[in-house]
């Protein structure tokens, strides 16, 4: 729990001093409240990355000091940076394309693979994992993956607690596994991430006063995904369908993002639109009683989050339950697909159950 506390203390002290200053960088840090996919007023900094940053810096410092992690947590924060600067650069200037931002990702993975080991070589579907014995298919399969979670973590940053809470959920699950497999490495590298999103967190939700930004949740989607590949690869009794089910939900909207975009709308899957999940609940359940006044917006906008932590909960818990058995894990991942996609048809033909509708006033 030191590692926990010393992210925490280094993120929140952090953020707490970005947000003082922010009348220093806010010409630059400022997030732009237009588009489809802004639900917020006025200039907030979208820099909260870098506190993220500090914690985990901090926190696997002082586990390193107490002899917990050893040069692996060097070549994972090294693996990290491609992702990271990529989005600090994005979160600054605004202008860097999606395609510079998809190589720095892939190169992340890259470094990943050739400074940690982290590979797929099997995923729990017999006939692919036949394939991936061809290192080059799993080195292709282990790019494409982890590249995959970090930008779905970026999609599913878009109100206030959201991606922190989620990303916190998920290394919950994650922690505890390793834990209960004797995996310390990754133990300490979950406690020390839920530390830093934790003093995130509280500058965050309610009042959003920073947000997580590109390179926030990229450094969150890169580890997340680190974490899962390392446990299948280090564990072999571990199913990969565990760690599909702890991230299920940002997958899920991920692939039926892309699958709505290009199959039903004829859309490149990398323009921005205003139909993920997180903004239909926004839209749809979460309602004004009238007037735009800014506080009311706010409330609306933090009242949104705690609908996808049920969500998420749907499937971490099953999944800490579980994971001993692969079988329940792929009957439970089906079950959350087919739950996920349900209640997208439902709030999107405006059939949202009255029990689940909130009004703010």
């Amino acid at each position: 729990m030191q590692t926990l506390f010393a992210g925490f203390l280094a993120a929140f002290v952090v953020v707490m001093m970005i947000i003082r200053w922010c009348h220093v960088h806010i010409h630059l840090s400022a997030d732009d409240h237009q588009g489809p996919q802004k639900f917020h007023q006025g200039q907030v900094p979208r820099i909260g990355g870098v506190g993220v940053t500090a914690g985990v810096f901090a926190a696997l410092t002082w586990s390193a000091w107490r002899g917990l992690v050893g040069v692996e947590a060097v070549w994972l924060l090294l693996a990290a940076f491609p992702a990271l600067a990529a989005g600090l650069i994005e979160d600054v200037t605004k202008r860097l394309g999606v395609e510079p931002r998809l190589l720095a990702t892939l190169a992340a993975a890259g470094l990943g693979i050739g400074l940690l080991g982290a590979q797929l070589s099997r995923i729990g579907i017999p006939v692919v994992d036949a394939a991936l014995v061809w290192a080059p298919a799993s080195w292709l399969l282990t790019l494409v993956a982890v590249s995959g979670m970090v930008n779905a973590v970026n999609i599913i940053d878009g109100f206030n607690g959201l991606a922190a809470a989620v990303s916190m959920l998920m290394l919950m699950a994650f922690g505890y596994v390793a834990w209960s497999l004797g995996d310390v490495f990754i133990v300490q590298v979950c406690l020390g991430l839920i530390g830093a999103l934790l003093g995130f967190f509280v500058w965050n939700y309610p009042r959003g006063l920073i947000f997580l930004g590109d390179g926030g949740a990229y450094l969150v989607g890169f580890i997340l995904a680190e974490v899962a590949v390392l446990l299948v690869a280090r564990h072999p009794a571990l199913s990969p369908w565990f760690c599909f089910l702890v991230c299920a939900y940002p997958i899920t909207e991920t692939i039926f993002s892309i699958y709505r975009k290009r199959f039903m709308r004829g859309m490149s899957p990398g323009v921005p639109d205003g139909l993920h999940l997180h903004m239909l609940v926004y839209r749809r359940l979460i309602r004004w009683t009238g007037g735009h006044h800014a506080s009311r917006r706010m409330a609306r906008n933090s009242a949104t989050s705690p609908y996808l932590w049920g969500l998420t909960s749907v499937s971490v818990v099953p999944a800490m339950l579980l994971w001993r058995s692969e079988t329940a894990l792929v009957v439970a991942s089906v079950c959350f697909v087919m739950l996920y996609v349900w209640i997208y048809v439902r709030l999107i033909r405006f059939r949202a159950p009255r029990w689940l509708r909130r009004r703010i006033g």
